[in-house]
């Protein structure tokens, strides 16, 4: 599968995933975190070419998307995702928690969604 049809689903179920969340779907969010993971793992196969294709995310429209693709990518490219993270923190609600969270992970040395 091409990068960009990975980043494609990455983004699509990220989206689908919060939209769950919100509509209080936790089986549909669940299954979609499945499928944001799967992406980011094929991504990863390709290496740092993988995981530089799913910085393109950064600037999606959505902002819980730009905050999925940051936390994933806390390791590999760490000033911008950090950037993204700490833009999202400013605001309320939902997105602006876990882009904090995301960071306080970070800081503490525990987040581990991309270990290398």
């Amino acid at each position: 599968m091409k990068l960009e049809k990975l980043v494609e689903a990455f983004a699509q179920h990220a989206a689908a995933q919060n939209d769950a969340i919100w509509r209080g779907d936790a089986k549909a969010g669940n299954k979609h975190a499945k499928q944001v993971n799967a992406a980011f793992d094929k991504l990863c196969a390709h290496g740092n070419t993988g995981r530089d294709a799913l910085a393109a995310l950064f600037t999606h429209h959505r902002m819980d998307v730009r905050v999925k693709a940051a936390a994933f990518l806390l390791r590999h490219r760490t000033e911008e995702s950090k950037a993204v993270l700490n833009e999202a923190a400013q605001g309320e609600g939902l997105v602006s928690f876990v882009a904090s969270e995301a960071l306080k992970r970070w800081e503490e040395g525990t987040w581990a969604l991309d270990p290398g």
